[in-house]
């Protein structure tokens, strides 16, 4: 087992919470519809709470040491996951400028809030026992996105 530097794991879902909160509050500025402004405004804050979270769970990190079959694996698989979905942001900006309706962008949003729970989910078994109470409650907070998400693309289709 090997020891890790667990700022990276925090750094990596601020990263992801910076870039929920830029997407929702853009589409909001970009989309006509007052409902779909609304609610990507009541997203992007709920996305800037999260970051200080993380932030403050940052501030307090402890190097741990999860359970793994060879040293680094684990991490490892963290780390090319928040790669390819933080970093694979690259394209973020492409793909935001190709939505072009509120239909596309909850779409969108309800793929990103399910990569991002996944990548919660995966992060709890990094961190020490004392923190995944509160990652449970971001996780449970991200759950309710989808919903929300999910519920308002279902009444634009009715």
């Amino acid at each position: 087992m090997s020891v890790f530097n667990s700022s990276e794991i925090y750094q990596f879902a601020i990263k992801i919470e910076e870039n929920g909160e830029k997407f929702y509050r853009q589409m909001a500025a970009k989309l006509p519809d007052k409902k779909v402004k609304e609610l990507f405004t009541f997203l992007a804050d709920e996305e800037v709470q999260h970051k200080a979270t993380f932030s403050a769970m940052l501030s307090k990190f402890e190097d741990y040491e999860p359970v793994e079959s060879y040293p680094g694996e684990y991490f490892a698989y963290l780390k090319a996951y928040a790669d390819n979905l933080v970093f694979g942001f690259k394209k973020f900006d492409g793909d935001i400028a190709s939505i072009e309706n509120a239909e596309s962008a909850l779409q969108f949003a309800i793929g990103k809030e399910l990569d991002t729970i996944m990548y919660f989910q995966e992060m709890k078994n990094l961190v020490p026992e004392s923190e995944r109470k509160r990652i449970n409650a971001i996780i449970e907070e991200e759950r309710r996105h989808v919903v929300k998400l999910s519920e308002f693309k279902r009444s634009l289709n009715n």
